[in-house]
């Protein structure tokens, strides 16, 4: 039975609050959806406090599987020790309490739409293109910018597999946006370094 965004990843993480998966168990369980599930698991915490340590695994883990959809694969594969990391329970619990809330605001807005593109072979690999440039900008040590990228990457991960084109058409558009953003904030930067830390005070 193929079961919604929303529906797959809850289950997902109630399974993780009980036993102890690891990424390696949800991709052998999940195929070619297994690429957006896990993406959209490593990420997800992206929008909340992160523990300490994981930000650099969880975006390299991320960064390995969207070059892989970049390539064309359609089965995901993880180096053994990525694959074999377990989420904590209360980690995992505490992604299902926060996710409630963006989860009832994808279902409303996920459905299957403009299936020209987001069928398209062509399409896959410009999903990964971009999850892949969101994910380095999400690991970039650029102060309280985690929330931006990491949206883009839902959007992506989400409308891929809801099979949503209009959708991923909106995450192309939040990329350049996203992209420009950073352009900004990098330019502004390197004309005025002490000014973006008097703007973050």
């Amino acid at each position: 039975m193929h079961l919604k965004f929303s529906q797959e990843i809850k289950s997902l993480l109630r399974r993780l609050a009980e036993q102890h998966l690891s990424l390696g168990d949800i991709l052998a369980e999940t195929s070619e959806r297994g690429f957006s599930l896990v993406i959209a698991l490593l990420v997800l915490p992206f929008l909340f406090p992160m523990p300490p340590g994981l930000t650099g695994p969880f975006g390299a883990a991320c960064l390995l599987l969207s070059m892989q959809m970049v390539l064309g694969r359609r089965s995901p594969w993880l180096p053994k020790k990525i694959a074999r990391y377990k989420f904590p329970r209360p980690f995992a619990q505490l992604l299902l309490q926060n996710l409630q809330r963006l989860t009832k605001i994808l279902e409303k807005i996920t459905r299957p739409r403009l299936a020209k593109i987001a069928n398209n072979p062509l399409t896959w690999r410009i999903n990964g293109l971009c999850i892949s440039w969101l994910t380095i900008l999400l690991i970039s040590p650029i102060p309280f910018t985690n929330p931006f990228p990491t949206i883009g990457i839902l959007i992506l991960a989400v409308a891929t597999i809801e099979a949503d084109g209009l959708l991923i058409c909106i995450g192309y558009f939040l990329t350049a946006l996203i992209t420009a953003l950073f352009g900004f904030i990098g330019y502004a930067l390197w004309l005025a370094p002490s000014l973006l830390p008097s703007i973050f005070k």
